[in-house]
């Protein structure tokens, strides 16, 4: 596959190393995601210098290296790889490949020994060996009191390397280059044959190279906060790991990589609060709790149990169950008021951050919270049943029922689903979001009335050429670009499909599942799209938009 680097950066599984040009300068970056989307990730601006003079180049990326050539003459002069998670490997010819960090205050580089220079990175308490291997080198840096002036780097006609690490360095002996690359060849083939069903459709091959690369490519290895394998949401600029995203990702690799796939969900149930909840997001040096997300974890688990018998293994089972079940009770506790429903404290809370539902103020009952509940209920009694907690099992399954009772009389009329706002809970006139036709997802509760009437409104109000809008495509609050006001959201999708397929509108699933397939191949695998035009749209190397592709590729080529 030939990479773009402005849209997908250029890494390897495991590695905090990332390569990527800038859409508007073009400048190209050595970068590292280390201490998540909050903390500087630049730190080398990448040039090329012939003959004493700066030169324009090109970059030509693939799943495995990075070349540059200089502008007008197709022979690479540099190739890039990371052979190793923290190794990045140059290799140089003809030319003087330039690095100029971009350095804070304190950030300092020095000579440990000749070819070996340490660079000190405060702001991300990380540090950089930059080894001359084979070639030749300069450096310019200039001490000034508390660090370098500034730091220029020139390498040429040899093999170099940029190794990081936290404290100590150790020093080893280096793959050479040749080496390294056919390591990185063969560990990416192996990835790429377990993403791919097989039987896929020619016009599809671009999608599945871009899906299989990114989510391989997103990865880091554990490190601080992270005890295990992590899949980031993106190394372009959402690097880190969000509630919610982070399961589909898991469901994604439920088949084939059952360990990485439960250690998703385990990253939130290892820094899971004492009141019960999960965190907002996860990087390896920060745990975030300012959003609460909706139970989905129990819904996505299910799930993989039907993909591998690894996740029946009892106790891992009894792990998500009784971490559920903190979850539950703390939005029991500290998110329902007295004979009503759990509600969100900001539009973030559930995932739809800007979504018109939230426009009037907070706090909101929303009809999915309730019916994430109901369905967390439902599938908590069956895993209580699975685990010989019979008495539990009827418990939640009372519960269940308790709050499909509520939700049809608090939120529900002849209109349809809508919300409440505020403490004294006051019916919100807005109803244009995609979000109040969630309640699909228990459609096997509804009389086939009311499932019809959603599922009717969703194809006249919703669906375009490409999807599910976010918001009615006639609403005066729908916005070109507008996040959650009209782009499609490759999760909002799957769970719709999974939801129309399983209450018999197979037809509508499927429709679909073959209109998200057909718009990665215009939008790619970005965040989020145009509805209209299919344009991908914010962070164009998405980790959720990738795994739900695959997802629903697969399900496509089993005919299911």
């Amino acid at each position: 596959m030939k990479l773009d680097i402005k849209e997908i950066p250029f890494s390897r599984f495991g590695s905090y190393f990332c390569i990527s040009q800038e859409k508007d300068s073009e400048e190209v970056y050595i970068r590292d995601v280390h201490g998540g989307d909050d903390a500087p990730s630049k730190l080398f601006k990448i040039e090329l210098v012939k003959d004493g003079v700066e030169r324009e180049f090109e970059v030509q990326a693939s799943e495995v290296s990075l070349t540059f050539c200089l502008k007008d003459d197709p022979e690479p002069v540099v190739e890039m790889i990371i052979s190793e998670e923290d190794e990045l490997h140059i290799d140089v010819q003809d030319v003087e490949f330039r690095l100029r960090a971009t350095k804070g205050k304190y950030d300092s580089l020095m000579e440990l020994e000749d070819g070996m220079y340490e660079y000190h990175i405060y702001p991300k308490e990380l540090k950089v060996m930059i080894l001359n291997l084979t070639g030749d080198m300069s450096v310019e840096a200039p001490w000034n009191i508390i660090g370098n002036d500034f730091i220029d780097m020139r390498m040429s006609n040899g093999h170099f390397v940029l190794e990081s690490y936290r404290t100590v360095y150790q020093k080893k002996e280096y793959l050479p280059f040749s080496q390294g690359k056919e390591q990185v060849e063969r560990l990416y083939k192996e990835w790429f044959q377990s993403m791919n069903p097989g039987k896929t459709e020619a016009k599809y091959l671009p999608s599945l190279e871009k899906a299989a690369y990114i989510t391989w490519s997103s990865i880091v290895h554990p490190d601080g906060v992270l005890k295990d394998y992590a899949m980031y949401m993106s190394k372009l600029w959402m690097y880190n790991i969000w509630s919610w995203d982070n399961c589909f990702n898991a469901l994604n690799l439920g088949e084939k990589y059952p360990e990485l796939a439960y250690a998703q969900l385990k990253i939130f149930m290892d820094t899971q609060d004492e009141s019960g909840v999960y965190p907002d997001f996860v990087n390896d040096k920060f745990i975030s709790y300012n959003c609460i997300k909706p139970p989905v974890f129990a819904y996505i688990y299910e799930q993989l149990m039907e993909k591998n018998d690894y996740f029946k293994v009892e106790q891992r089972l009894r792990t998500v169950y009784e971490s559920t079940k903190k979850v539950m009770n703390y939005f029991d506790d500290y998110r329902t008021y007295q004979g009503r429903l759990p509600h969100y404290k900001h539009g973030n809370d559930s995932g739809w951050d800007n979504g018109s539902l939230f426009h009037v103020g907070m706090p909101v009952e929303a009809p999915d919270l309730a019916s994430f509940f109901i369905r967390t209920n439902d599938i908590l009694s069956s895993f209580a049943e699975a685990l010989g907690e019979n008495e539990e099992a009827i418990k939640f399954k009372e519960k269940a029922d308790s709050l499909f009772t509520l939700l049809l009389e608090r939120l529900y009329d002849e209109q349809g689903f809508y919300g409440r706002v505020g403490k004294n809970s006051e019916k919100i006139e807005i109803r244009t979001s995609l979000i109040l036709r969630l309640p699909v997802i228990i459609g096997y509760r509804f009389n086939k009335s009311v499932m019809d009437s959603l599922v009717s409104d969703l194809e006249a109000n919703f669906e375009t050429a490409y999807g599910l809008a976010t918001e009615s495509l006639t609403s005066n609050l729908y916005q070109e670009n507008g996040y959650w006001l009209g782009p499609i959201w490759a999760p909002v999708t799957y769970l719709f499909i999974d939801a129309l397929k399983k209450n018999g509108y197979v037809e509508a699933g499927n429709r679909l599942r073959d209109k998200f397939l057909d718009l990665t191949l215009v939008g790619g695998m970005a965040e989020n799209f145009d509805p209209i035009n299919g344009k991908g749209l914010v962070d164009t190397s998405f980790t959720w938009t990738s795994s739900v592709f695959l997802l629903l590729l697969s399900d496509k080529v089993r005919g299911d």
